[in-house]
């Protein structure tokens, strides 16, 4: 069990596209690895491999109350959308800091396990939001740059 270190907005590295893994691996297995623990620490939803440091095209992500929802998404790519939801959003990395989102109601993400074997999902929801927020980090996308029309940032407990 590893913790890593989140990156913070200050930090440029947030602001860069994440490259393809291509080599399904101990290493890989490992970031996957401490990227959960590091998630579940911080008591987030959600985790981008970018947000620790590292550019690769890796998500974990767990939005049930129970914690009974893991997930792990390498290269995922949103395949199909629809509906629309305007809730509020926060980010590890812009911590205290909130902000009223528009997402996509329903999304479909295509993506590989950590062994490379494809697979396609589905989330409605907060679920779909995790899946659009974690996957605009590979971009180098914030969820500050998705504020929905009219909005702007707040402060949020903790």
């Amino acid at each position: 069990m590893a913790y890593r270190m989140i990156k913070t907005e200050a930090d440029p590295i947030l602001r860069k596209h994440s490259r393809i893994v291509t080599e399904f691996d101990a290493r890989l297995a490992r970031l996957l690895d401490d990227m959960r623990d590091t998630m579940y620490k911080a008591n987030g939803v959600g985790l981008a491999a970018v947000q620790v440091g590292i550019l690769k095209r890796a998500v974990v992500l767990d939005c049930t109350e129970d914690k009974s929802g893991y997930l792990e998404l390498v290269n995922p790519e949103i395949i199909a959308s629809d509906g629309e939801q305007k809730e509020a959003e926060g980010c590890l990395s812009i911590p205290g800091r909130g902000g009223i989102t528009c997402r996509p109601m329903h999304v479909r993400v295509k993506a590989q396990d950590r062994n490379g074997k494809p697979f396609e999902v589905e989330g409605e929801g907060l679920l779909a939001r995790c899946f659009c927020h974690e996957i605009d980090h590979l971009d180098g996308i914030l969820f500050r740059d998705k504020l929905a029309e009219g909005e702007s940032m707040y402060e949020t407990e903790g």
